[in-house]
């Protein structure tokens, strides 16, 4: 028998659809996911290495801030066009991503009308 990606590995999956320029949020990416709360997306962020090509930096807190200040997160989206306002900020109506494509949920297993219809 054979079983599915892990959770974590889910949850990578679907970071990786965020397309440079653009940033998703930890609760964004649980209810793609389905089955696991923001908190959890943000564990499966740490245990993230480089060598994972998780682009992790795209995910931020649902205020539009990047959750680890003095880390390198604000600098590498910023070299993707992402603009931060004063207070730290990023305009998700502008920057935030709208989601993957429902042949790419469906093709990978992600319950569709479950996620468009929340």
């Amino acid at each position: 028998m054979t079983t599915g990606p892990s959770v974590n590995e889910r949850i990578y999956m679907v970071i990786r659809q965020v397309p440079p320029g653009k940033v998703t949020t930890y609760g964004q990416v649980s209810k793609i996911v389905g089955t696991v709360s923001a908190r959890q997306v943000g564990y499966a962020l740490a245990a993230v290495r480089e060598a994972m090509n998780v682009p992790w930096q795209r995910v931020v807190n649902s205020q539009g801030k990047v959750s680890l200040p003095g880390s390198d997160q604000q600098h590498m989206l910023e070299a993707e066009g992402v603009v931060f306002d004063a207070q730290g900020r990023i305009d998700l109506k502008r920057f935030g991503w709208s989601g993957p494509e429902d042949a790419w949920l469906e093709a990978n297993g992600f319950d569709v009308t479950w996620f468009w219809s929340r």
